[in-house]
């Protein structure tokens, strides 16, 4: 598909290649973008090739933001005082690259959410979806989950998310910003590629992108496993996604069907007698309920507690 021409103009060039440098990391949006800190070099683009897309600081006035043309125009502002012009979008343009992108996203649409002009198209092999799980407590399955993410994000496009009932918000996990319970939200308007708006949802540990817990626990217990499913098909179908990490806990309603989903699935336990019982006791749950076919892609990973 076409890219689409984004241009940032700014007098302050270190602000203009920071955005510019955060857009163009994420590399399944199709955007060309350019900077430039001078009114006439934005003139001279649009007149080159035109622009869909132009932040601009509202430092220009707005009689010269108005020879601009653009598909949308955003007035980057530091005090939210700016003076806009008919068609001009005010953003504050101190809060994170994530927030502008999803002002960006929300400002632009349905008709672009839904025809997903803003994503490139990726020929992806069969997503691989690894379950992490354990009926022992306290035994560090969300670090073993997210070092694994991290060791394969270093030759795959991966998401990591935390399922459990108590995530940990602040511990492994940045506290502000969205989470997984407005992925739900998302996904339950059906409305939009799910794919694009996680863009603006995902954190990063290194290379590994991770959407951070649900902060009330009753928004995850709520969840049917049907519902589960379909989130996670939107994911594997609108995403860049190569690899999806489930960290699952008790909290999950109906948890083998999402187990069952799961290519491979690491079950964490620990060498004591009580921790092996609770492992023995699992194992004999999935016979007896008919989930012979989930107990073999168990791989067990013993750790030291």
């Amino acid at each position: 598909m076409e890219s689409k021409h984004l241009v940032i103009c700014d007098k302050e060039e270190g602000y203009s290649n920071a955005f510019a440098g955060f857009i163009m990391k994420k590399e399944e949006l199709a955007f060309q973008v350019q900077t430039c800190s001078d009114i006439s070099h934005v003139l001279s683009i649009q007149e080159k090739t035109g622009i869909d897309y132009l932040f601009i600081s509202s430092d220009y006035p707005l009689s010269c933001r108005q020879q601009v043309k653009a598909e949308k125009i955003f007035v980057l502002t530091g005090d939210g005082k700016a003076v806009t012009g008919k068609g001009e979008l005010e953003v504050y343009k101190y809060q994170s690259g994530e927030e502008i992108l999803a002002e960006l996203i929300r400002r632009c649409g349905e008709q672009d959410l839904e025809g997903n002009t803003f994503l490139k198209i990726f020929r992806k092999k069969e997503v691989k979806i690894i379950g992490i799980y354990s009926p022992v407590h306290r035994i560090g399955k969300t670090s073993f989950a997210m070092e694994l993410g991290e060791k394969l994000a270093q030759e795959a496009n991966v998401l990591y998310l935390n399922l459990e009932t108590y995530g940990g918000l602040g511990g492994h996990f940045r506290e502000e910003g969205q989470n997984l319970s407005d992925v739900l939200y998302y996904a339950r308007q059906e409305k939009g590629n799910l794919g694009l708006l996680l863009t603006t949802i995902v954190k990063h540990k290194g290379k590994l992108d991770y959407v951070a817990p649900v902060q009330v626990s009753e928004d995850l217990k709520s969840i049917s496993s049907e519902e589960w499913l379909s989130v996670l098909q939107r994911i594997i179908e609108q995403s860049i996604y190569e690899v999806v990490i489930l960290d699952m806990d008790e909290g999950i309603r109906e948890i083998y069907p999402l187990l069952k989903s799961c290519s491979e699935i690491y079950v964490l336990t620990a060498a004591d007698r009580l921790s092996q019982a609770k492992l023995r006791q699992f194992e004999e749950e999935m016979v007896l309920l008919g989930h012979e076919d989930i107990r073999r892609r168990i791989i067990k990973k013993e750790q030291k507690v």
